[in-house]
């Protein structure tokens, strides 16, 4: 009986050390994963940029490198806008103009916090740069030479009185002599910083070169920013200049390249700021961060993407975005900002679709996403929208 009651209580002493020990552990696990190790490699501009009356939205899987958003939770402390699905979302009136601010959790199943970050909401007001004139350089590749989204900042600026715009630029693709720039399909910062030819700035534009290329008395092309402004702009260097680059750099990189393909790029991307900023250390120059694919596969099924997957065209884009916002987010001294054109473009519904039959034994239709990088007339109109709310703030 004696022997049986000592089992009794070394078994109860071992299962309370275990308990207790169990106990800790889990507790010290907790702890860990309350200290998010951003894992899923969350990033957020210092400051989202909103005005009155247009609508601001942060969609998740814009900002995070995930295969499913769907498996995580989202979660925006911030006592401004409604938390979705697959978006904070936000339209400001005017008697909201302020800062506020803004942390984006994501949750696991477990209900753990395994990413975090903070941000700050910035509501512009209308009037902000109201009549002020602004001339503009919009410098970039397709999603700029199809000028849906610079002539949306124009019809902007007209209805919010300001700032007054004057594009410049020696690229019209649609014939509208309020919205030039220089944006052309297929270019890369490397084509801007180092093509030469004697069409640039007039023709065929697929028979251009870099329009800031000129020969010098030796005929040796170099990068002449005050002579194109001699051209392009009476003399005066922009106001503001806004690049928009990337995806032609990097679309067909792998994890293995993408490393060396973006460094190429950013080394030419710099070469362009400091070509700016040589002339005028006044100018404003936004670089706009590049953009997420279509949300699905099927995209990247077409002739447009045959040649790339959309997962590991997600992680390219992602990488740049990173390595953009690391060297150059903190430049506003030096008057170059980073514009988050990444956050308000809704992948899942504003690129271009199409309805087909499931397969060739069944006709019912579904509609499937067909084109990859380049998103529909609305999809340009949040880009715009964006890049807006950053010129009213910088107009002040």
């Amino acid at each position: 009986m004696k022997f049986a009651l000592q089992l009794i209580l070394l078994f109860n002493l071992i299962f309370f050390t275990y308990n207790v020990t169990s106990l800790g552990g889990e507790t010290t696990k907790t702890e860990a994963k309350s200290e998010p190790n951003n894992s899923l490699r969350l990033i957020l501009p210092p400051i989202i940029y909103a005005v009155p009356s247009i609508e601001t939205n942060v969609y998740f899987d814009n900002v995070c490198l995930v295969v499913n958003p769907a498996n995580y939770v989202f979660d925006v402390h911030c006592n401004r806008g409604h938390l979705q699905d697959d978006r904070w979302t936000y339209t400001p009136v005017e008697k909201e103009v302020g800062d506020y601010a803004f942390e984006l959790n994501i949750l696991d199943q477990n209900n753990q916090i395994i990413a975090s970050q903070k941000s700050k909401l910035r509501v512009v007001p209308q009037s902000a740069g109201k009549e002020k004139p602004v001339s503009l350089l919009m410098i970039g590749d397709s999603l700029t030479h199809n000028s849906i989204y610079p002539q949306h900042v124009l019809e902007l600026s007209k209805k919010f009185q300001g700032p007054s715009l004057k594009f410049v630029g020696s690229h019209n693709p649609k014939n509208d002599p309020e919205v030039k720039h220089e944006g052309y399909g297929g270019w890369t910062a490397f084509r801007f910083a180092t093509h030469f030819k004697e069409t640039a700035r007039t023709g065929n534009y697929r028979e251009r070169g870099s329009p800031f290329l000129y020969a010098d008395e030796s005929g040796k092309p170099k990068l002449d920013f005050p002579r194109y402004c001699k051209e392009f702009n009476d003399g005066k260097a922009p106001d503001v200049v806004t690049i928009f680059l990337g995806p032609n750099d990097v679309y067909s990189a792998t994890d293995e390249t993408i490393k060396e393909k973006t460094d190429t790029m950013l080394t030419n991307l710099d070469i362009l700021v400091k070509m700016i900023q040589s002339y005028s250390n006044q100018t404003k120059i936004g670089l706009m961060l590049p953009v997420p694919p279509a949300a699905t596969q099927n995209a990247f099924g077409t002739t447009n993407g045959r040649r790339q997957t959309r997962w590991q065209y997600k992680r390219n884009q992602q990488y740049v975005v990173e390595q953009i916002s690391k060297i150059y987010q903190n430049k506003q001294n030096q008057q170059i900002y980073v514009v988050p054109t990444n956050l308000n473009l809704d992948c899942a519904h504003n690129y271009p679709a199409r309805e087909e039959p499931l397969n060739a034994r069944n006709s019912e239709k579904i509609l499937r996403q067909n084109n990859a990088v380049h998103p529909a007339t609305n999809g340009y109109l949040q880009i715009g929208d964006t890049v807006f709310s950053w010129l009213k703030e910088i107009s002040k």
